[in-house]
């Protein structure tokens, strides 16, 4: 990985998905950190994790590559897009991608990234995915990295994929392995959902690695 750095930013350079990717992002996360008040803070605990680039994302990307001619022309969803990696190398794919962020910042950089990669926009939308502005059972596939990494997510977004999935279609979550999302796979279950773990890898990125799964969630019989 190579670090350009420009005035307040920094372009990173990503090698996944068959190339190498340029995803500019602020450039002193340190301070951005420390700029967070509680009134910022509140009751959503609104932190930049925005900011960084995760290891989940890029094995998410690359698995996003590996499955390519099932997502080409099938209209997809990213949850919690962030600096846009992963919807960028789904539209890239032939991917019709809708995008989603808790912020609004992170959605100027997702869009800046796509101009950056010569890759046609997805469609960028700030929102809560507790409060889903989207069509009932109107994506073909789902995908987000690292974004189980608090219990109370699970309700909003198990709502989500039963809301907006299509009969027939497919989840995909790049999770790091931690004890907080690993009771995720068993709630879906007993949910009706089924599970599945097609992938376990290291992946690495802005000097950080872990070991990250790729679980896949379809509709059971029964729902």
């Amino acid at each position: 990985m190579v670090e350009c750095k420009v005035p307040d930013r920094e372009i990173i350079e990503v090698n996944t998905a068959g190339r190498v990717w340029k995803i500019e992002r602020t450039a002193d996360l340190e301070t951005l950190w420390e700029s967070i008040g509680e009134d910022d803070f509140g009751d959503d605990e609104r932190l930049p994790y925005w900011a960084e680039l995760w290891p989940a994302s890029v094995l998410l990307g690359e698995w996003l590559y590996r499955n390519a001619g099932l997502i080409r022309g099938r209209r997809c969803l990213d949850l919690g897009c962030g600096l846009g990696l992963t919807a960028i190398i789904g539209q890239s794919l032939g991917a019709e991608v809708v995008a989603f962020d808790y912020e609004i910042e992170p959605l100027f950089f997702a869009r800046g990234n796509s101009v950056l990669n010569s890759v046609r926009q997805p469609l960028w939308l700030q929102m809560d995915w507790r409060s889903p502005a989207l069509a009932d059972s109107s994506f073909d596939f789902i995908w987000g990295g690292d974004i189980l990494y608090e219990k109370r997510f699970f309700d909003p977004l198990e709502k989500l994929f039963r809301r907006v999935l299509k009969p027939g279609g497919t989840i995909w979550m790049a999770e790091p392995v931690r004890d907080v999302s690993l009771p995720v796979w068993e709630q879906l279950e007993s949910m009706g959902w089924n599970t599945a773990l097609p992938l376990t890898e290291k992946a690495a990125c802005c000097h950080a690695e872990m070991t990250v799964n790729i679980r896949k969630v379809v509709r059971g019989p029964n729902m």
